[in-house]
């Protein structure tokens, strides 16, 4: 029995280039199986006993081309989404058919495809803000390059991460490389010369608005009443309320939360008080979960392409976000915004500075980025069902996955899409929370980081030829034949 090695390169067809060719060809199994940490960068030295090995390599950055890649994985249009859900439930009641924030497609997992997680590259060179294109241009660059990424040229690969790519700054991210910014072995390995780093920040504004509202589609009789969890660090409001009104509701004064808007709802039964909706239970909404498929994806691409990968802490938030060179700090530069000041502090994060974004680069949907909550809720539902754009009032995007286009006209007008009601119980909603703690969300950061990032580098060949298993590594031994012939 013949054994084929699946790490072993492949010939090029003539005329490709055999990187992009042995890329393309690389088993989706064999990235699963073969993905592993791999720490220590070309030109990195490690004091490590008798494991210790020192360098006599320069560091060698990703060429342009292999950053090209990367950053394409986590801003790359793919397609359009497939709406294949149902339109009625079991009893027979209208379900909301346009839940997505996005029509278009990419190559990660999204809460109702809010596409929330936007990644800062850093490098030699900067710091970057990968930033995917939106609306109109999204759609243009659609039709403007091959529509399979395998059969892309390096041409094809290096304009669609120019298009994608900001300049932040002139100079790597810079912190002190102790405890309280590193952890452990962070502090010598992580964010060294030559590596290539991406790091992942949430945007929650959006789809915290989107997914309130999606609560309120919920058939009456079942719509939840939002409550305040936190409220109990200043509870006057509660005792009062339910003094007068609670009480006579029929609502349970056992756990003193809250309600937010709502009084006149439960009384009308536009909400059930029986089904309650706490703020501080929800977090970022799942918002954040988009961001570890990333990581997946840019993991098992790094393995195809021979890099070497690793996941880990970052410097630690909130020091990160910061620029203030002063202290040697020379972070992402955000807009750190107050929030308001409470007798009694309300839990982390209400009680902190909130990254609301970079100015006129990267803005959350928050003030001072919009005039108040009443026009963020607007904007939502705007981008939503805009006629223009990747959105659902744009039909022929919308129907574009579809044999037949009434098929998809007929889906679109029976799909429920959000009411006025749904639409001011939602301003009230995120104007309670700006009202009560300056801030917005108040449960969640705007910008929301899961603290981990992806360090990308060229393996320093010679310390794992002397101490590792040559089958741990066999794409990374590849790799400059391959890349860098």
């Amino acid at each position: 029995m013949t054994t084929i090695d699946d790490s072993a390169p492949r010939p090029a067809q003539t005329g490709i280039n055999p990187a992009l060719a042995d890329l393309a060809s690389y088993p989706f199994l064999s990235a699963l199986t073969d993905r592993r940490t791999r720490r220590i960068p070309r030109g990195f030295s490690v004091d490590a006993g008798p494991l210790s090995h020192e360098s006599h390599n320069a560091p060698a950055p990703l060429s342009k081309l292999e950053e090209a890649i990367l950053i394409t994985c986590v801003t790359g249009i793919t397609g359009i989404t497939t709406h294949d859900g149902p339109l009625l439930e079991k009893n027979g009641l209208p379900e909301l058919g346009t839940p997505f924030l996005n029509i278009l497609a990419r190559t990660a997992s999204s809460a109702d495809n809010a596409q929330a997680t936007y990644f800062f590259m850093i490098n030699d060179d900067g710091i970057f803000l990968l930033k995917p294109p939106k609306g109109t241009r999204a759609l243009e660059l659609l039709k403007e390059l091959p529509p399979k990424w395998g059969d892309w040229t390096e041409d094809d690969w290096v304009s669609a991460a120019a298009e994608c790519t900001i300049r932040i700054s002139d100079k790597r991210l810079d912190f002190p490389r102790e405890w309280p910014y590193y952890l452990g072995w962070n502090n010598q390995a992580s964010n060294t010369p030559g590596t290539t780093i991406f790091f992942p920040v949430v945007d929650c504004t959006w789809q915290y608005i989107n997914a309130i509202i999606i609560l309120l589609t919920e058939p009456g009789g079942m719509r939840p009443l939002f409550l305040d969890d936190w409220r109990s660090f200043q509870p006057k409001g509660f005792v009062e309320w339910f003094a007068k009104i609670g009480g006579g509701l029929g609502i349970s004064p056992k756990i003193p939360y809250h309600p937010i808007g709502g009084l006149s709802r439960v009384r009308s039964g536009y909400v059930n008080k029986d089904s309650q909706a706490p703020l501080g239970f929800g977090h970022a909404l799942r918002t954040d979960y988009e961001s570890f498929f990333y990581f997946q994806n840019l993991m098992l691409l790094g393995q195809a392409m021979g890099l070497g990968g690793w996941i880990h802490g970052s410097v630690f938030p909130p020091y990160i976000w910061q620029q203030d060179e002063s202290k040697g700090w020379h972070g992402l530069g955000f807009r750190l915004e107050e929030p308001k000041k409470h007798r009694k502090w309300p839990p982390v994060p209400a009680s902190q500075p909130n990254p609301v974004g970079i100015d006129g680069i990267l803005e959350g949907l928050t003030p001072p980025y919009v005039s108040s909550m009443d026009e963020a809720v607007d904007r939502v539902v705007e981008s939503k069902y805009s006629a223009t754009g990747p959105a659902y009032g744009n039909e022929a995007v919308w129907s574009s996955p579809y044999r037949s286009k009434d098929d998809a006209r007929a889906f679109f007008e029976k799909g429920t899409k959000f009411g006025p009601d749904e639409i001011a119980y939602t301003k009230d909603i995120c104007n309670y929370i700006w009202d009560t703690y300056g801030r917005f969300p108040a449960h969640v950061d705007a910008f929301y980081t899961p603290g981990m990032w992806l360090q990308f580098s060229h393996l320093e060949l010679e310390y794992y030829d002397r101490f590792f298993d040559p089958r741990q590594y066999t794409r990374q031994k590849a790799h400059d034949g391959l890349w860098h012939p």
